[in-house]
């Protein structure tokens, strides 16, 4: 694979701050039961990094000297198959904070997994999973042969327990382009979504997110190796929104990688970005309010057009402020 980082560095980007912090990501492990060909953290059956209980126990130590964090969002890979994440989400859950699950949906039918949707809907998790497109030749072009039926089969599953149907249980969807593009608008996609969807499978669910593929690991090394990567960051480049600024999820979020180091976000943490420049522990870490966030060439593709953060697209907020 080709390593994008050098071809990140000489930025024009602007220089932005961090804000309160409100959001704490965690990267339970990079082991996933698919390899995405648009993943960002290189994820996959072969990959063996996975958070120990004792990280667990300092972000634990952390978010309790943290009273604004509000949600801890868990990620990965796929995180359901961190030996511990039941546990983990078992003490987020009587913290009382929101618990978000980025899923991707397959490993809910996986042996040995059958059993994890309904605790993580007796846990009050939300869960983000990633369905590409509502198309099956799209899907399993993107994500693997069958990944479409079986992410289908997840996704009555959830329903049936009341994901996408009780305000309790919210079930977000995760669309990302195929291709060098950035995604078209958030809400038209949408209103395709959930209507082919509910039309073909009777499926519901609450948003849809939007999310612009990012120049770094696998999809980087994508574009480097097809002669694509130039004029994806002049896209990216082109299309940047200064509104967009105020609202990108580097400024109240806080990214967390398997061993505890910390970062400004989740691309920042696979091109090995630190915190402000320096190698932090979160056993050590305190206030990070004020903070520079350190930014590349990368950064533009979440202020380009719409704007895309892990929430989706952020252009609405921008017309509401």
């Amino acid at each position: 694979m080709i390593d994008s980082l050098p071809y990140l560095r000489d930025s024009d980007f602007p220089q932005i701050n961090r804000q309160p912090l409100e959001i704490v990501q965690l990267n339970l492990g990079y082991t996933c039961n698919l390899s995405c060909t648009h993943c960002h953290v290189n994820a996959g059956p072969k990959r063996k990094e996975s958070m120990d209980e004792k990280t667990m126990q300092d972000v634990l130590a952390f978010l309790d000297n943290m009273p604004q964090v509000h949600t801890v969002d868990l990620t990965g890979g796929a995180p359901e198959m961190n030996p511990n994440f039941k546990w983990l989400v078992e003490q987020l859950h009587q913290r009382g904070l929101n618990i978000i699950d980025r899923c991707n949906l397959v490993i809910l039918l996986e042996p040995g997994y059958e059993a994890m949707a309904r605790f993580l809907a007796d846990h009050r998790v939300e869960i983000v999973a990633s369905l590409p497109c509502y198309l099956q030749e799209n899907v399993d072009k993107q994500r693997g042969k069958g990944t479409f039926d079986h992410s289908i089969r997840a996704l009555r599953l959830l329903n049936e327990l009341g994901y996408g149907k009780q305000s309790a249980l919210r079930l977000n969807l995760v669309y990302n382009p195929q291709g060098a593009m950035l995604p078209p608008a958030q809400e038209a996609l949408q209103q395709q979504y959930k209507a082919y969807l509910q039309q073909e499978y009777q499926i519901d669910f609450d948003q849809l997110f939007a999310l612009a593929n990012l120049p770094v690991q696998r999809f980087g090394s994508q574009l480097l190796s097809t002669n694509q990567f130039d004029d994806y960051l002049q896209l990216l480049k082109s299309s940047f929104q200064a509104e967009n600024l105020p609202h990108v999820m580097c400024k109240n979020t806080l990214s967390v990688d398997w061993q505890g180091y910390v970062y400004d976000c989740d691309f920042n943490q696979m091109l090995g970005l630190p915190l402000a420049g320096e190698v932090v522990h979160i056993s050590r870490l305190a206030e990070v309010q004020g903070l520079p966030i350190t930014t590349m060439l990368h950064c533009y593709g979440c202020t380009a057009g719409q704007g895309s953060s892990c929430g989706g697209a952020i252009e609405k907020d921008n017309q509401e402020t």
